[in-house]
C-alpha cells in the first residue's frame, strides 16, 4: 500500500460519520434513480408482452347496432391484418355479499375457438379454474380484480338481468387480458363496482337480440415502418363505413381508457425517478465540495510535504479525488443494494393493480452504468474546486500558515445598526456574511430537503380535494342510475316514488363530437335541469357554476383543444341517434379536474338533439335508513342497466389511492429527512474544523461548553430558519413542476398544499437539524484545549 492510499484509508476512518452522512445522501439519489426506473422497465416490457402475446387490438370502436355482413368490407380495408366483431353489453348483478347493485360487462366469447386454443384479438388468459362449456347454464368467466375484489370463486352464482330478464350466471373460471388491465366504465376504475363477464357468443346474441349484429369491433394493423399513418387513415375509413349505426367514433390502442392509465402511471414513474434523484444528486455535489475543500484546507502541510518530496501534482490531486470516489462508491453500491428494496417492494404494489402476465423484476446493465457515470459526476463537480486548490498551492505557501480570514464590519454594522444587536449576533452575522456561498449552498440544501417532504405529502392533500370536489360539490345525491335506454322526463316522478328517495333530478347525456375552426375532439354532453342540486357544474377556481339557458359550458381542457373562448360558435356533431350537425354558442368556460365535458340546459339540449325529450340517468338522494329498500326495489327495476353508488365507490377510491400515496409519502418523507440530515451534520463538522482553535480559546477564557456550542451552531440555526419558507416556496414551485410533467389531456388537477403540510414538512426538517446539530454539540464538549490550541509558530 502507497502512503497516499495509506493517507486516504486514514482520513476515511476520521471523517467516518460525513463519510456516512454524504454516502446516504447519494445512496438515495442512486437508489431512487435505478430503483424507479428499474419498476419502469419491468411494467413496460411486461405490458408490451402481454399486449404482444395476447393480440391486443390496435383500433377499437363501439355501435349501436351493425349488421355482420360489414365484416367483409371491413376485412378488406387498408392495413387491416385481422377483425373480430362482438357484441357486449352492460347490466345489473345481484352479488350475495353487496347490498346495492353491481354492473356488469357482459361480452361473447367464441367458444369453439378458446377449446380450441385459436383465441383472437384481445385473447383472454386463464388465471383459476376453466373455461365456459355451451350448454344450459349460463356459465361464465370474469376479470380477475373483479374477483378478488368481491371474493368469487370458481363454483359462486351470481344474479344478472340481462335485456330485462333474470338469469342465473355460474361463474366458472378467472382471466386477465390486455383490453381490462384496468376495468372501468369511462371513470376511474372501480373494482367492487363494475367486473367483465365473459359467456357464451352464441348465448349473448340471443339474450341480447343480436342475431346477425355486433356492436363492438376490434383491428389489428400490418407491422409497418409507417403503422401510424396507416392507424391514422383506417380509423377515418371505419368510421365512415360505421358511421351510419351509430357510433362514438374508433380510437387507438393508448386511447382505450385501461391503455391510457397504464401509459400514464408510467409516465409519472418516469418522471419521479428523473426529478427527485436529481436533487439527491445535486445536494452531495455541495456537501462534498464543502468537506474536500475543508480537508484541503486542514492539510496544506501534508501536501506542502508531498510536493516536496516530488510527488506530482497530478498524484495529489488524484488522491482527493479517490477521497470523494470512495465515499461516492459507497453511496452507490449501498443505493445499488436499496434499489433492490425499494424497486421489488413498489413491484409487488403495482403487481395487485396491474393484473399482468409474468410480471418480474429486473434491473438493467444500463442502468446501473448509468447510476456510476451520475455518480462519478457529483463526485468529479464536488472536488473540482478542492483539485484546482492543490494543483495551485506551491510547496512554499504551503508549508506558512494560511492567511487569516480579512475582518471588517459587517453590512449592519456599516448601516449603523449593529447597536441594539448583542456580540453573539454581530458574530453570527459575520460568521454568515464571510462566506455567503457556503450559506446560500447550506439554505439551498435544507430548502430543497422542505420540498422534497412537500412534494411527497402533498398528494394526499391533492387527493382530499379531488374527493371533495368530485364527491361532496359535483356529485351531491347519494345514487346515480343509468337507463338502458332514453326515457320520458317522467321518469323523474317513478324514481321519487322508489322507497326511501328524497329527491330525484334526471339528466341526458350525448356521445358528441365538436367542431371549431378546422379542429375537432369527442366527448360527452351532459344535459342538466335549471336548478339541478345533486349534480352540479364546479368551477375549481369560481365554485358552482349556473346552467346558462343557451349556449354550451365547456371544460378549461376541451376549450383549450378546441381553441375556443366564451361567444365563439361551435358545431356539435351526435353521434348517436339522428346523427346530425347543430351549431351553438360557447357560453362559459369552467376548470373541472376530470375529462373533456361539455354541459348544457336540460330543455335547450333535447331542442338541439331533435330526438324530443329523452333522459338517459339520474341522480337519486336517499334516505340512508330506507337503503336497503330502495336497493331491492332497483334490482326489480330492469329498465336501470347501472348504479353508481357514492358511498361505495368512494371509500374504494380512497382506500386504493390512500395506501399507494401513503406508502409513497412516507418513504419520500425519510428521504428527505436523511438529505436533511446529511446537509447540516457536514455543515456543523465543516464549521466546527474551521472554528475550533476559535472556540477552544473563548472556552480558555471562561466561556462555557453552552456558550461556545451556541456560538458555534446559532449560524447554523439561522440558516436553517431562512431555510424553512424558502422551502415552502420550493416545495410548492416543485409539486406545480411534477404535476405540469405529470399532466395529461384529461386530467387538470390544480396544485393544493394544506398549511398543516407545510408545518410538517417544517417541522420534520427542523427536528432533523436539531438532531443533527446535537450531534456535532457532543464533539464541542470533547475537545482537547491543549491539542487545539498547539499552533505553528
Amino acid at each position: 500500500m502507497t502512503a497516499l492510499n495509506t493517507k486516504l484509508w486514514r482520513d476515511l476512518q476520521s471523517l467516518w460519520a460525513q463519510v456516512l452522512t454524504i454516502a446516504v445522501v447519494v445512496a438515495i439519489g442512486v437508489a431512487g434513480f435505478v430503483g424507479m426506473f428499474s419498476v419502469h422497465e419491468s411494467l413496460k416490457n411486461a405490458r408490451d408482452n402481454f399486449y404482444r402475446d395476447n393480440r391486443m387490438a390496435d383500433v377499437f370502436i363501439r355501435i349501436q347496432r351493425a349488421p355482420l355482413q360489414l365484416q367483409a368490407r371491413l376485412r378488406a380495408l387498408p392495413g387491416v391484418a385481422d377483425v373480430q366483431l362482438n357484441v357486449v353489453h352492460d347490466a345489473q348483478l345481484a352479488l350475495p355479499d353487496a347490498q346495492a347493485p353491481v354492473t356488469g360487462r357482459f361480452v361473447g366469447l367464441e367458444l369453439a375457438r378458446v377449446h380450441a386454443q385459436r383465441q383472437g384479438i384481445n385473447a383472454l388468459t386463464l388465471r383459476s379454474g376453466r373455461w365456459p362449456e355451451p350448454g344450459r347454464a349460463l356459465e361464465a368467466v370474469v376479470n380477475e380484480r373483479f374477483a378478488q375484489a368481491r371474493q368469487l370463486q370458481p363454483g359462486d352464482q351470481v344474479q344478472a338481468i340481462l335485456n330485462g330478464q333474470l338469469q342465473t350466471v355460474h361463474l366458472v373460471g378467472t382471466v386477465i387480458t390486455p383490453e381490462y388491465v384496468f376495468a372501468s366504465r369511462g371513470g376511474a376504475p372501480d373494482d367492487k363496482s363494475f367486473g367483465v363477464w365473459w359467456i357464451d357468443h352464441q348465448r349473448m346474441a340471443h339474450v341480447f337480440d343480436m342475431q346477425g349484429a355486433f356492436n363492438q369491433a376490434f383491428f389489428r394493423v400490418h407491422q409497418s415502418a409507417n403503422k401510424p399513418q396507416v392507424t391514422a387513415q383506417l380509423i377515418t375509413q371505419i368510421d365512415g363505413l360505421l358511421s351510419p349505426y351509430g357510433t362514438r367514433g374508433a380510437m387507438r390502442q393508448d386511447q382505450l381508457i385501461s391503455a391510457r392509465i397504464v401509459n400514464d402511471e408510467l409516465s409519472q414513474m418516469k418522471v419521479m425517478g428523473t426529478v427527485l434523484p436529481a436533487i439527491f444528486l445535486a445536494v452531495s455535489v455541495f456537501i462534498l465540495n464543502g468537506v474536500i475543500g475543508r480537508q484541503v484546507a486542514t492539510q496544506r502541510q501534508q501536501m506542502a510535504a508531498l510536493k516536496a518530496l516530488g510527488y506530482p501534482d497530478r498524484r495529489i490531486g488524484w488522491h482527493y479525488m479517490g477521497l470523494a470516489l470512495a465515499i461516492s462508491g459507497l453511496g452507490l453500491l449501498v443505493g445499488l443494494l436499496l434499489s433492490q428494496w425499494i424497486g421489488r417492494s413498489m413491484l409487488g404494489l403495482y403487481g395487485e393493480v396491474f393484473r399482468l402476465a409474468h410480471l418480474n423484476y429486473a434491473t438493467t446493465p444500463w442502468l446501473v452504468a448509468a447510476a456510476m457515470a451520475l455518480v462519478l459526476a457529483a463526485a468529479a463537480a464536488g472536488t473540482w474546486r478542492a483539485i484546482r486548490a492543490v494543483v495551485r498551492l506551491r510547496p512554499a505557501v504551503a508549508m506558512q500558515a494560511p492567511a487569516p480570514d480579512r475582518y471588517r464590519p459587517s453590512l449592519i454594522e456599516r448601516l449603523s445598526l449593529g447597536r441594539p444587536v448583542g456580540a453573539g449576533a454581530l458574530m453570527v452575522i459575520r460568521h454568515i456574511e464571510r462566506r455567503p456561498w457556503r450559506a446560500l449552498f447550506t439554505v439551498t440544501g435544507i430548502a430543497l430537503a422542505v420540498a422534497l417532504q412537500i412534494s411527497g405529502a402533498f398528494w394526499l392533500d391533492a387527493i382530499d380535494h379531488i374527493v371533495d370536489v368530485q364527491y361532496r360539490q359535483v356529485l351531491r345525491g347519494d345514487v346515480v342510475v343509468h337507463f338502458q335506454q332514453a326515457l320520458a322526463p317522467s321518469v323523474q316522478q317513478d324514481l321519487q316514488r322508489l322507497p326511501g328517495v328524497v329527491h330525484a333530478e334526471v339528466q341526458r347525456s350525448e356521445a358528441v363530437r365538436l367542431h371549431a375552426g378546422g379542429r375537432n375532439d369527442e366527448g360527452v354532453l351532459l344535459g342538466l335541469a335549471q336548478g339541478a342540486r345533486l349534480t352540479r357544474v364546479i368551477d375549481a377556481q369560481q365554485g358552482p357554476v349556473p346552467m346558462p339557458p343557451h349556449g354550451l359550458v365547456l371544460s378549461a381542457l376541451l376549450a383549450k383543444q378546441l381553441r375556443v373562448q366564451p361567444g365563439e360558435p361551435i358545431e356539435v356533431e351526435f353521434l348517436m341517434g339522428r346523427q346530425h350537425r347543430a351549431h351553438v354558442q360557447v357560453a362559459a368556460i369552467v376548470h373541472t379536474l376530470i375529462g373533456k365535458q361539455a354541459f348544457m340546459d336540460l330543455d335547450a339540449l333535447h331542442r338541439l338533439a331533435r330526438e324530443g325529450a329523452g333522459v338517459t340517468e339520474a341522480s337519486l338522494q336517499v334516505d340512508p335508513l330506507a337503503m336497503p329498500a330502495f336497493w331491492q326495489a332497483v334490482k326489480r327495476a330492469p329498465v336501470i342497466v347501472s348504479v353508481l353508488d357514492k358511498a361505495s365507490s368512494l371509500a374504494g377510491f380512497q382506500e386504493t389511492t390512500s395506501r399507494n400515496m401513503g406508502v409513497f409519502s412516507t418513504v419520500l418523507s425519510l428521504f428527505a429527512v436523511a438529505m436533511a440530515v446529511g446537509i447540516v451534520y457536514n455543515a456543523a463538522r465543516i464549521s466546527l474544523s474551521e472554528r475550533a482553535w476559535e472556540l477552544a480559546s473563548l472556552r480558555v477564557l471562561g466561556m462555557t461548553r453552552a456558550e461556545v456550542s451556541v456560538l458555534l451552531l446559532a449560524p447554523l440555526t439561522a440558516e436553517l430558519l431562512l431555510a424553512l419558507p424558502l422551502g415552502a416556496v420550493c416545495g410548492w414551485a416543485l409539486a406545480s413542476w411534477l404535476m405540469h410533467l405529470m399532466s395529461s389531456e384529461n386530467i387538470d388537477f390544480p396544485v393544493v398544499i394544506a398549511p398543516d403540510t407545510y408545518a410538517w414538512a417544517a417541522l420534520m426538517v427542523l427536528a432533523a437539524g436539531l438532531v443533527s446539530a446535537l450531534l456535532v454539540r457532543r464533539k464541542i464538549d470533547r475537545l482537547d484545549l491543549v491539542a487545539v490550541l498547539k499552533v505553528r509558530e
